[in-house]
């Protein structure tokens, strides 16, 4: 739940979704689930001669599974909250096993 909250407050950024089948797309981000199924808008194609097909596709809906990275804008990320945060989780999960 950790990164569908954070990435939720990424909504309305410019974000790169990189997919297992090497695409990249590049575009706002509109929505995110709890599953990491991801909505863009206004994308483009970062290898546009290669697929061309898709550079009529205005709007993405991305399954989760088949992301293989989420590239983010380096200013819009609370690295220290994000690691506080990964800590705590962690912590959780130590406490729940004992």
């Amino acid at each position: 739940m950790l990164f569908f909250s954070f990435f939720k407050t990424l909504t309305q950024q410019t974000v790169t979704v990189e997919l297992k089948n090497d695409i990249s797309i590049r575009g706002t981000l509109k929505s995110v689930d709890q599953y990491l199924n991801i909505k863009l808008d206004d994308i483009v194609v970062l290898d546009e001669l290669k697929y061309p097909h898709i550079s009529s596709v205005k709007n993405i809906f991305i399954r989760g599974s088949v992301v293989r990275y989420v590239h983010l804008p380096p200013d819009k990320v609370d690295r220290g909250l994000l690691e506080d945060a990964c800590r705590r989780e962690a912590m959780a999960q130590k406490g729940k096993a004992a």
